[in-house]
């Protein structure tokens, strides 16, 4: 069953495939701190608790966590500056 998921456009994109935690939360940390309020951030990781980390990463910072979108090669998640 496919589901399709509208994505947000990102304003910044971080490409953490390869690296493992917390290495992609901590790019996502910085390149948010690059962004203004509202901007979004796209992070694509292949680490496989990346999900929930993002998940866990959202919810202490404040920051929306608009889509997460999982394929058999990576996860893509897209973050909304607080």
């Amino acid at each position: 069953m496919d589901e399709t998921v509208a994505v947000p456009k990102p304003d910044l994109v971080v490409d953490a495939s390869g690296l493992k935690c917390p290495l992609p939360i901590l790019r996502a940390k910085k390149a948010l701190a690059q962004l203004e309020s509202g901007q979004v951030l796209e992070v694509i990781t292949t680490d496989l608790h990346a999900v929930r980390d993002f998940q866990a990463f959202a919810k202490q910072t404040g920051n929306t966590l608009l889509a997460q979108v999982e394929s058999e090669a990576n996860a893509t998640h897209f973050l909304a500056r607080r």
